[in-house]
Order: C-alpha cells, then structure tokens, then sequence
C-alpha cells in the first residue's frame, strides 16, 4: 500500500510540475509574489517582501472610491504604521487607462437619504474616508507613498494621494476638485492643501469654479509632485516597486520630464491672484467683471454662475479657515461641515442633477449668493 501510495505521490508530482512549467513564464511576468485580491482594491506584496502596489481596482466607474474600497483599504494601511513593520514603497494607482479616482461615490450617499439615514448616517462614510486621508497624510517615515495621478483625479482620488509624500501627473491628469457643482465643498483635505498650493490664491480659484487642470499643470499648481510622460510609466512603476526608501527621489527625479505650462501661465497665475485674493465672493466676481483677461474672466465668471451659491460662500471661508489650522483640525473641521451640508438641500439636489436625473439643471436654495447670509456661512464651522 505504501509504494503504491508512493507511486502515485509520484505521478501527481509530475502532474504537478509540467503545470507549473506551464504557469512559470506567465509568473515571471509579474512582479508581486504574493496578492490580497479582492474585486474593487489589489494589494500586491513585492517579492523583495517590503513593497507594495496598491490598484483601485473598479475601471467601469473610473475607480470611484466606495464605502468597500475604504474598509479595505484603511485596515491595510494601519498594519503598516508600527515602526517594527518593514520599509515599505507603496506605490498606489488606478485600473486602467482612464482615471486614478474620479472621487467618491456620491451617488451611495444621495440614496442613503432617500432610505431615511439622517445626516449624521450619512456622514458614516466621509467620516470613515477622511480616516483614511490623515492615516495617509501622517505616515511614519518607514513607509513612502507614491500615487500615479494617471487619468481622472478628483474629490475622493485627490484625498487618497494629496496628502502622500509623492503624487505623478502623466500627460493623462485632469486634477479637479468639482464639489461646489454638486453643492458640498472641498472636503477630504481640501482645507488643508488647497491654501498650501505655491501660487497665491490658485487654491481659492480651484477650489471656487471647481477649474480643471491637466497633465504638467497639475505640477506647476503644486498638486504633483513629479510629472512623468505616461510612455515612462511601466518603467517608473517596476522600478519604485523595486526600490529602497531613499532610492525613491532620485528614481522620481530620473523619469520626470520638464514642464509645459499649458494654460496656467504666469499671465494667468497673476490674474488669478488678482481676482480671487479678495475677502469676498462678491468682490471676486466684481473683480472678474473688471480684469483684463477678458476671455479668460468670462469664463470664470460663467463656471461660477452654474454652482451653488451657498457653496461659494461656504468654501470662500473654508480656505481662509484651513489657511490657519493644522492638519488635524482641517479634518475636524470638514467632518462638522459635511454633516451640515448633510442637514441642507444642496448637496442631494446636486447630485440629482448630476447623476440621478441627469439634467444638470440643480435648483439651488437659496439660489443666489445675495440670499446666503453671513449667519448662515458660520453655521457651517460651528
């Protein structure tokens, strides 16, 4: 009985190995030795056994971060933190070729109000995603984010990778942050990097008219880091994946390209700066009527015709506010004023027009900036 059972060990060993001869040149191919799978988020562990590629796995919705992907995605990062665990690259992008995160799913939260949740319910998940965000943005320094901006990156996608150590634009980024079409504001750490960016007032000009910047503008804003063709991708993404911590800059700095300015110029930093440096939306738009960029003025001015009025005011004093706080109290301060937005017609009319009935034609209320008073704007930071 043992030899036969011997023999046949033997034959299915055989079996065994003609499969694997099979399978070793399609292993080979890939990098990980090890992969967390599931349907919406990859963990992929590195076969040096430190780094790790993380992929938002959910191209058909253009990777839009979900309550799923941040209950993922959270727990995985916190195993990280302990200063005993390894140096860790984690170099996170998006499936496919069309976004890293187009942003959140707001669509989750419009019908979460529909079956009844209150506004704090409703806040379960911005509470749980900017979580996630400050995690990211306070990694010890034994771990190093590198988020690959290729494609769409909006709201939710901007919060996952902003607040990381290095972010790359391809000639593929659009960076937005849209939130005042939709009637919210530009939370997910907004407050914090949007009056940080380089150039005066080109948060507040963003973060206002939601205004979409591309490929080596998303560097020159600050938004990037690095700007790498997409062309250099796989060679960039194999190489980070391979390399130790302090190999990560010189790596970065080697696939980097120089810089286009496309349409944000110097001419049009200075008009940025000369019309959204002021204490008010009203005196923005005033400014806007009067500057001599006139193509570029009325078009700002038709952007900013189409948002919310309560919105504008709100995130006009948002970036004064996260101006003057740390880190930590932005994100306070963004989850008291989610849940407020929350409480206000606004944001689900928004996302009716958007994405529900598709019309985008949101009725706002109050429907214009002169109706939105004072009072009301502070309600929002109490």
């Amino acid at each position: 009985p043992f030899s036969s059972r011997r023999e046949t060990d033997t034959r299915d060993m055989l079996r065994l190995s003609r499969v694997a001869a099979h399978l070793r040149p399609l292993c080979a191919s890939r990098r990980a030795t090890s992969t967390v799978a599931s349907d919406d988020v990859l963990f992929e562990e590195q076969k040096n056994g430190r780094n790790i590629l993380v992929t938002l796995n959910r191209p058909k919705a253009l990777n839009a971060l979900d309550a799923s992907m941040v209950a993922k995605l959270t727990p995985q990062y916190k195993k990280w933190l302990p200063i005993s665990g390894a140096r860790r690259v984690i170099v996170m992008k998006g499936a496919g070729e069309k976004a890293f995160c187009a942003g959140g799913d707001i669509k989750a939260i419009y019908d979460a109000k529909k079956d009844g949740k209150s506004p704090k319910e409703c806040c379960t998940f911005f509470n749980n995603e900017y979580e996630l965000n400050q995690i990211i943005g306070t990694l010890p320094s034994h771990l190093v984010q590198v988020a690959i901006l290729n494609g769409i990156t909006m709201g939710g996608g901007v919060g996952l990778s902003v607040h990381g150590l290095f972010r790359v634009a391809t000639d593929n980024t659009m960076f937005a942050m849209p939130e005042t079409a939709i009637g919210f504001f530009c939370d997910v750490g907004g407050s914090y990097f949007l009056p940080r960016l380089p150039h005066p007032a080109l948060g507040t000009y963003l973060a206002l008219t939601g205004a979409r910047l591309k490929g080596p503008e998303v560097a020159i804003a600050g938004v990037a880091t690095h700007y790498v063709p997409s062309s250099n991708l796989e060679n960039l993404e194999r190489d980070l994946l391979a390399a130790k911590i302090d190999e990560v800059p010189e790596i970065l700095g080697r696939y980097s390209s120089p810089l286009k300015p496309g349409q944000l110029t110097r001419d049009r930093l200075n008009a940025i700066q000369r019309c959204f440096q002021h204490d008010s939306v009203e005196d923005i738009i005033k400014a806007l009527e009067e500057d001599e960029d006139k193509e570029w003025a009325t078009q700002t001015l038709k952007l900013l015709s189409r948002m919310s009025p309560t919105s504008l005011k709100v995130v006009h004093r948002q970036m004064k506010e996260g101006g003057q706080r740390s880190f930590t109290e932005c994100f306070k301060m963004e989850a008291v004023m989610a849940e407020r937005f929350m409480e206000r017609p606004d944001f689900f009319e928004g996302v009716r027009a958007l994405l529900v009935d598709k019309d985008k034609s949101p009725k706002w209320s109050p429907a214009s900036l002169a109706e939105v008073s004072r009072d009301e704007v502070a309600a929002f930071f109490k």
